[in-house]
């Protein structure tokens, strides 16, 4: 099966493997599961130019034991000899009911792709979709290791909003190295909840961007103005964070 981003529709390799088979019982198998998940892919609005049976694709490792399968992105980019083809393969994987069997002696079914992360942010690059000037995620500092699921759960409200946020995983113990942590993810803001800001229900959001440039310019009477760090209640949390997103 090949994944493609765009694409012509091409002859019936179905109908091709089918006769190329004959009546051989693997072979007729193998072609029938290849029926079987293209009519399912045809079911769920997948013509031929985004999932196609590609007899061509061939996986090279030996545990694979039924359909393989290959993402592409097939927009035009230049190589380095200045000629133009597709960007191609992202992506690859199969079926390898066997595998797990060699190592546990139990027959559990199994299908697995790998994704190549550095061919994603290649094609985001070539597409112009990537940006050192973008902005890391918001970090949720974190005052009480015991209290870590109160942390994942502020971070999880945030990425249900679409707000990209992560929980602190090193050391709690020195505040200021989480900060620093934050400044090398780039991240906009820290959300802060101590002991008394839980006794309140609340939480304290640092504007981590405005912070950094009052510290460099403002006067002691321009950073009273312009507070980095306000408090608000926890569920306020996403207007808040979404107020200072806007502002930068």
């Amino acid at each position: 099966m090949a994944f493609v981003e765009a694409g012509e529709a091409e002859g019936d390799p179905l109908s091709a493997l089918r006769a190329l088979v004959g009546d051989n019982p693997i072979g007729a198998e193998g072609v029938a599961e290849l029926e079987q998940i293209a009519s399912m892919a045809d079911g769920l609005g997948f013509g031929t130019d985004r999932i196609r049976v590609d007899p061509a694709i061939v996986r090279g490792l030996g545990y694979y034991t039924g359909p393989v399968m290959e993402a592409e992105l097939t927009f035009e980019i230049t190589d380095d000899k200045g000629r133009l083809r597709q960007f191609g393969s992202i992506a690859s994987g199969g079926r390898y009911d066997d595998l797990v069997k060699r190592f546990t002696g139990q027959a559990v079914p199994a299908t697995g792709v790998s994704i190549g992360v550095d061919r994603l942010l290649a094609a985001l690059d070539a597409k112009g979709k990537f940006s050192d000037t973008a902005t890391g995620p918001v970090v949720i500092t974190v005052m009480d290791r015991d209290r870590m699921a109160d942390y994942q759960a502020m971070a999880a409200t945030l990425r249900t909003a679409g707000i990209r946020a992560e929980v602190y995983l090193g050391n709690p113990k020195n505040f200021g190295n989480q900060l620093k942590y934050a400044d090398k993810r780039q991240s906009p803001v820290a959300v802060i909840q101590g002991e008394d800001e839980r006794a309140k229900g609340e939480v304290q959001v640092k504007d981590l961007i405005l912070g950094a440039k009052l510290a460099e310019t403002a006067t002691l009477e321009e950073w009273k103005d312009q507070p980095a760090q306000v408090t608000c209640k926890v569920g306020d949390l996403v207007a808040t964070v979404q107020s200072i997103l806007a502002r930068h």
